[in-house]
């Protein structure tokens, strides 16, 4: 696993944003569907005997158009039941088209070339909301071309459902919609309160809690341009700072300035020492490497990093252990070791 360290060059404390993209309406939101169909024209690359509820619902469907047959006698292998989901757009109407996915649930070697069956797809309140059917598209060879899901039991149908029914919500009629920050920041909640205020000239915004703004709409506008409007507002947005690490890759994100505190730390044969210091000793003999640009001596022999609170980043650190031989693993567990003990005050998320 090679690392990767990526640096945010822009300020991550504050800077200036659109409300749309901070913030949501609530009420205005996707909805999950699923269904369970069967996909029919595969080349003996479908469920075996073993899928016996393949079996029972292709005697089922076959009964449904007056065919009686028992599942014990079907030997066909170019079928396959699979789960079908779909997310619904808000303000879906009926008529529209959304994109599906099919994945296998039984011993299915591939579905590719197959062809979905009408399959029903509901809502959690167990109403159907679409109707599904189409061709399967695995997206490449053996479906690992590129945007591609990355094997062949599962794929997609572009446009293969069919809005039947509209999950209602009157936003035209309303005076009052609720706003809700994707992160919650008190601070962000109230600069988004006044500057709505001073914008629109009269009190619309109220913010409730570090997510959530309630607005209410001047007698002028309908709510359709009321929450336009609001959403083309720029303010000056306070973002926390975070360090995003990925495990599988070994990629570091972080901003350029996230500092570490005094701390000490020993992982392995590595010792990390960051330490309250008037100046740095001189640089030692060979095997002794130093980053100029910040004051971080690193002694490759005796696996030590010494340097100042000043100039001691996340950034620095982890080009530091890179130059010293440190794994991205090694790199990984030690962010992670000095988060957990307070010396690195940015988040740390972990995918």
């Amino acid at each position: 696993m090679k690392l990767s360290f990526l640096l945010l060059l822009l300020p991550l404390l504050s800077h200036a944003v659109k409300i749309k993209d901070i913030s949501s309406i609530i009420g205005v939101r996707d909805n999950q569907l699923i269904g369970y169909g069967l996909i029919v024209g595969l080349n003996k690359t479908g469920d075996g005997t073993t899928s016996k509820f393949t079996l029972q619902t292709i005697s089922n469907m076959l009964q449904s158009m007056n065919v009686k047959l028992d599942p014990k006698d079907i030997k066909s292998k170019n079928v396959a039941a699979v789960v079908v989901t779909a997310t619904l757009p808000p303000f879906s109407r009926q008529g529209d088209k959304i994109d599906v996915i099919v994945s296998s649930i039984g011993d299915a070697k591939s579905i590719e070339g197959g062809t979905l069956l009408m399959t029903p797809l509901k809502g959690v309140d167990g109403r159907i909301y679409a109707l599904a059917q189409g061709s399967v598209t695995i997206g490449g060879r053996n479906g690992r071309g590129a945007g591609s899901l990355n094997h062949a039991t599962a794929g997609r149908i572009p446009g293969g459902a069919l809005v039947e029914q509209e999950v209602p919500f009157n936003l035209y009629g309303q005076k009052e919609a609720t706003l809700s920050l994707k992160e919650s920041n008190f601070q962000n909640a109230v600069t988004i309160q006044n500057i709505l205020n001073r914008f629109y000239k009269e009190h619309v915004a109220v913010a409730v809690d570090s997510r959530t703004i309630r607005l209410k709409k001047p007698e002028k506008l309908s709510m359709v341009e009321f929450l336009a409007g609001i959403g083309e507002v720029s303010i000056d947005y306070s973002a926390k700072q975070r360090i995003v690490i990925d495990e599988r890759t070994g990629t570091v994100v972080s901003g350029v300035d996230i500092e570490v505190e005094p701390v000490m730390i020993t992982h392995g044969d590595i010792t990390i020492k960051i330490e309250e210091r008037e100046s740095l000793p001189a640089i030692g003999k060979e095997g002794t490497a130093q980053n100029m640009g910040q004051n971080i001596q690193i002694r490759a022999q005796q696996h030590a990093v010494i340097t100042k609170p000043g100039a001691a980043t996340v950034a620095n650190l982890a080009r530091s252990l890179k130059k010293l031989g440190a794994t991205p693993k090694d790199i990984i567990s030690i962010l992670e070791a000095m988060k957990n003990a307070g010396a690195i005050h940015a988040d740390l998320k972990i995918i």
